[in-house]
């Protein structure tokens, strides 16, 4: 094909390639780095070439789209599941929805891979495995490929195929340093998280598959089109069950109530797979997943609802608990489950632009502010160790010997945790770079003007106030709270003085690390001009347009912009009140802990919903595979059935039975009695065999005399 045709016609044979591209970079690593001997500059640029290659083929595919005046393309790879009537292939779906997702997974995961480059050259070192430098990117690569396979695919079950995959990956990510902490000390913590995870996803997972065999029996198949097509005149109960089923997956893939618990422990993980799978990327399938079924959602409106009352819920419910947390990242995973459910508020509102709008400006400012906290971390690693190897040196000057701690304690013998919140401060004043960047995410996350997520959050905000009066309510408290946890967090963190040595000595990361900063920084500040609230400016809208129909955009509301700038500046002025103006000094107890009592109490402990997930779901269980590996296995089943049932039969009827009874008494007794019966008619026989001829005379004539009796008398 001639370039000149390939411009004009699109760029669709490509669509391979945004799976290709990453699976070819592992392969490269895999392959190639241990018999050539990659540096990690290498390995890590094999990895980003394979990412921001699938990042040019997902721009080229959009400009296809484009040109196509957004007319949808599938490009039919392979023959695939072919059985009875169901006939699915392995092909992709090239239209505005599919290469939106496609823009955002490729353009910010590569971003986050060019950071790890960085961020993972320090951590394999302070975790002294310099050895899984590779191990890592050949997983980051993965989960591109798996992401890309979900977001392409022209069917449930090859969407399906994508969202195992970043399931798998996650697992592998956040357990990265399954056999030590994130401190580095040998625990399972980082293994139990990975699981947690997993299992959860595969609860939400279950969901998902019975609304697609809800799908199969009632539909007839699996691809959108057909789906869609015969969702018009099947039963409405059978719609809502599907949906219903589907919100299942949702709420587990995209941390909704009940099944957020994962994500929060999921920030063991290095800060690049938070960055990337559990905030920017795999953690918004499930907002995809519900807008490429707008056609069966907009069917059960009371389906609708329900979407929209969880995803209210959830915003409102994990803002309350990020309140209350001391872990840097953890403040960011409530903040993203909270963020997550404005996006399953929106679409489940059927507001399908609203949802992408705030899903694409939150991929930014928060692999931004994911990114910049893990700055923050080895800043602060970087501190500690300088202060630590200041303070050795003293004790040696001394003739001391300071015990060796691997650099994660202090003087005391503390654990050091560079993440707690509570051992910064101070930090603009030695990592001005990373505080700056860091505001700009704030501000873009609590919804000041003019960053991007006041334009996405407003906009849902809005489509709220004109329909779902109950979900706006609890959208704008969650609101008011994100701008208020993410002030506290900027005073404690930057502001006030070092409440630790590792604090007063932290140092600015490199440039590897800062300039993808950067340019997240840049599209959180001019991300909200996708969609404007003004005539002729609603890109983002006009461009879903082409997938989703007709999508109505509303203009700016001031009222309701108003009303939610107001409250998070007044949120962040609160928050400078009672941390700012009087910063935390170090062994200071939370200022919130005294007045809120109990309630902060709950928040500090995440409203004490593990503990009761342990005490109603997981402490039963355990219990109860205790009783069936104890009591019914072990006692009942191997001790009973087997040793007395099976193995008593047995030797009953092997010793018993069989030896004394059939072998014993019977056999034995049988060929005793043919002894002695052949001893008797022996001796019958040795008086007929007497030797004398006489004898033999006799029987003779008798012998004949019979033969002549039985011949006459016959």
């Amino acid at each position: 094909m001639h370039l000149s045709e390939t411009v004009v016609g699109g760029f669709f044979f490509l669509a391979p390639w945004l799976v290709f591209a990453p699976l070819t970079g592992l392969l490269i690593n895999l392959i190639f780095s241990k018999q050539f001997k990659f540096s990690e500059n290498m390995v890590g640029t094999v990895a980003s070439l394979a990412s921001g290659a699938a990042f040019v083929v997902s721009v080229l595919l959009a400009y296809s789209v484009s040109i196509n005046h957004g007319e949808v393309v599938r490009w039919r790879l392979a023959e695939w599941i072919h059985i009875g009537t169901l006939s699915l292939d392995w092909t992709f779906r090239i239209d505005s929805l599919s290469t939106t997702m496609m823009l955002v997974v490729s353009g910010v995961g590569t971003l986050i891979h060019i950071y790890a480059i960085g961020y993972m050259h320090e951590d394999v070192r302070f975790k002294h495995e310099e050895g899984r430098f590779t191990r890592f990117f050949l997983f980051l690569n993965l989960f591109i490929a798996a992401m890309m396979i979900l977001v392409s695919g022209d069917s449930y079950m090859m969407l399906f195929v994508g969202w195992e995959g970043v399931g798998l990956c996650s697992f592998l990510l956040i357990g990265f340093w399954y056999e030590m902490d994130t401190l580095g000390r040998p625990s399972w913590a980082n293994s139990n998280a990975a699981k947690k995870a997993f299992i959860t996803n595969r609860v939400g997972d279950f969901g998902f598959l019975i609304a697609g065999f809800l799908m199969f029996w009632y539909l007839g198949s699996f691809q959108f089109d057909e789906v869609f097509e015969a969702a018009k005149t099947a039963p409405p109960g059978i719609i809502v069950a599907i949906t219903l089923f589907m919100l299942v997956g949702v709420a587990g893939k995209s941390a909704q109530i009940p099944l957020y618990i994962w994500l929060p422990d999921a920030m063991a993980g290095p800060t690049p797979v938070s960055a990337l799978i559990h905030a920017a990327t795999m953690v918004t399938a499930g907002v995809y997943l519900i807008t490429r079924s707008a056609e069966i959602y907009t069917l059960v409106p009371q389906a609708q609802y329900i979407v929209a009352m969880v995803g209210a819920g959830t915003a409102l419910f994990a803002a309350t608990i990020a309140v209350g947390q001391y872990d840097i990242k953890k403040v960011l995973a409530y903040s993203t489950i909270s963020q997550l459910g404005f996006m399953v508020a929106a679409v489940g509102m059927g507001a399908y632009t609203a949802g992408m709008f705030h899903l694409i400006t939150h991929a930014f400012f928060k692999a931004l502010l994911f990114l910049s906290a893990g700055s923050v971390i080895l800043g602060l690693e970087r501190g500690h160790h300088h202060a630590a190897h200041h303070a050795a040196h003293d004790d040696h000057g001394k003739g001391k010997k300071k015990k060796d701690d691997h650099g994660h304690g202090d003087e005391h013998g503390e654990v050091f945790d560079p993440g707690d919140m509570r051992n910064m401060g101070g930090l603009r004043k030695t990592m001005p770079v990373t505080f700056w960047l860091y505001m700009i995410g704030t501000l873009a996350l609590a919804g000041i003007f003019p960053f991007a997520g006041f334009w996405s959050k407003d906009e849902i905000l809005l489509d709220a106030s004109l329909h779902y009066p109950s979900v706006y309510g609890q959208l704008t408290l969650a609101a008011f709270l994100t701008a208020f946890y993410m002030g506290r967090q900027v005073w404690m963190v930057f502001f006030g003085t070092p409440r630790h040595e590792a604090a007063a000595h932290a140092e600015e990361s490199p440039k590897v690390i800062t300039v993808p900063l950067m340019v997240l920084a840049a599209l959180s500040v001019l991300g909200g001009a996708l969609n404007l609230p003004f005539e002729g400016f609603h890109n983002l809208g006009h461009w879903l347009g082409y997938t989703l129909g007709e999508v109505g955009s509303l203009p700016l509301d001031l009222p309701v912009a108003g009303i939610s700038t107001v409250l998070a500046l007044a949120a962040i002025f609160i928050s400078w009140l009672i941390y700012g103006r009087n910063p935390l000094k170090s062994g200071q107890i939370d200022p919130l802990k005294k007045p809120l009592g109990f309630i902060f109490t709950g928040m500090e402990n995440k409203w004490f919903v593990d503990e009761g997930y342990f005490a109603v779901i997981i402490n039963p269980f355990k219990k109860a595979s205790q009783f069936i590996a104890d009591v019914i296995d072990w006692r009942f089943w191997h001790d009973f059935v087997h040793d007395t049932v099976i193995l008593g039969t047995y030797n009953w009827l092997s010793e018993v039975a069989l030896t004394k009874y059939a072998d014993q008494k019977g056999i034995d007794a049988f060929a005793n009695w043919l002894g002695t019966a052949t001893q008797w008619v022996s001796g019958i026989m040795r008086k007929v065999q007497n030797g004398f001829v006489r004898s033999y005379a006799l029987s003779v004539m008798l012998g004949v005399v019979l033969i002549l009796g039985y011949l006459i008398f016959k």
